[in-house]
């Protein structure tokens, strides 16, 4: 138990510092990223932690985040890109693309990953985001279901280092891309697809 609230306690001031550290560069409309430059973002976690955070209370619900085998309760967690298989099965990322991945960070709905699903990727120098992007938006909409069918896929350009792949219900999709509009610098909507 006591082991328990000293992980969690270690997660929150991790995610503090993360928030903290995302604040401070904000106000910087930098566009750095769009040609290739340094993100203004750390890592992939602090993306999606600055998307959670401007979800409002009525729009949150109950997630997991990161692989797995390591997960994160009710919030986003990095994920370690090693884990190929899943990046595929979960994420529909393709294998094949994992190799331009150089960090990563997830959200999943805890009761139905079909209700929501979301990943953020750091690619690797020299990656082109629209080729990765194409794969990633053919893989995901050529999948088979199970136990229903997300609504709308959505990918989103963050400051030309990022992407972030959500698929999910309709209303989940549009506040995630609302959120992630508002709360990211530089970021812009690639592609918004019907799941059919």
């Amino acid at each position: 138990d006591n082991v328990m609230k000293k992980v969690i306690t270690l997660l929150l001031a991790v995610m503090m510092a993360l928030a903290l550290a995302g604040c401070g560069g904000k106000q910087n409309d930098s566009k750095e990223g769009q040609e290739g430059g340094e993100s203004q973002y750390a890592e992939a976690l602090e993306v999606l932690n600055e998307i959670v955070k401007a979800y409002n209370e009525d729009q949150l619900f109950a997630m997991y985040g990161g692989n797995q085998e390591n997960a994160v309760m009710d919030a986003p967690g990095k994920f370690d890109v090693s884990k190929t298989d899943e990046l595929e099965n979960v994420y529909g990322l393709p294998a094949d693309q994992s190799a331009n991945i150089e960090d990563a960070a997830s959200m999943v709905h805890m009761m139905n990953a079909n209700t929501f699903t979301g990943i953020v990727c750091r690619l690797k120098d020299g990656v082109d985001m629209d080729a990765f992007v194409d794969s990633v938006k053919s893989s995901i909409l050529a999948r088979q279901w199970i136990c229903g069918q997300p609504d709308t896929l959505v990918i989103i350009n963050v400051d030309g280092r990022y992407v972030a792949v959500a698929f999910g219900v309709a209303e989940m999709m549009e506040d995630f891309k609302t959120n992630a509009l508002s709360a990211l610098n530089g970021s812009q909507v690639i592609t918004e697809a019907p799941v059919v």
